[in-house]
């Protein structure tokens, strides 16, 4: 199951989102109406089906709490985490905190991401990308340089 394209969203006066006609079957297979939101570095939303959210907690909470790196991961990632319920008229109400961290007020860009969705302030989303598109001293990690897009 795979969540991928680009959608302009819009936020309604209450800050909830629509969940695209297109990913709602797709969601309906992971067997819960329950979303976890939760903050991402590049001062953006990051949105998981509850199931996969539960894996990457465990392993996130797993981490050495004496590293200092894991507890930050925890304290950010895990301490900001909201369960959302999609109602039956296919919306999430975004929480105020992160709408506030994410700069998300009326439009926004809902991005799939293979088994997660990010969501971006709409003008965060349209710099950055163009920002990337611009560069032209990208480097490679080992582990890239090995595969053919």
């Amino acid at each position: 199951m795979m969540f991928r394209g680009l959608n302009k969203i819009s936020l309604d006066t209450k800050g909830r989102i629509s969940i695209p006609t297109r990913y709602r079957s797709e969601l309906a297979k992971y067997d819960s109406n329950k979303l976890i939101c939760t903050i991402d570095i590049d001062q953006c939303l990051l949105l998981y089906p509850k199931k996969i959210w539960l894996k990457i907690e465990k392993t996130i909470m797993a981490l050495p709490s004496l590293d200092k790196s894991s507890r930050i991961l925890q304290r950010l990632m895990v301490g900001h985490a909201s369960e959302l319920a999609v109602d039956s008229h296919n919306r999430i109400l975004v929480p105020l905190e992160l709408r506030e961290f994410s700069g998300i007020n009326k439009s926004a860009m809902l991005i799939g991401q293979g088994q997660r969705f990010e969501i971006w302030n709409y003008d965060s989303w349209t710099k950055s990308r163009d920002s990337w598109l611009k560069k032209n001293d990208l480097t490679l990690t080992e582990q890239l340089r090995e595969i053919s897009i």
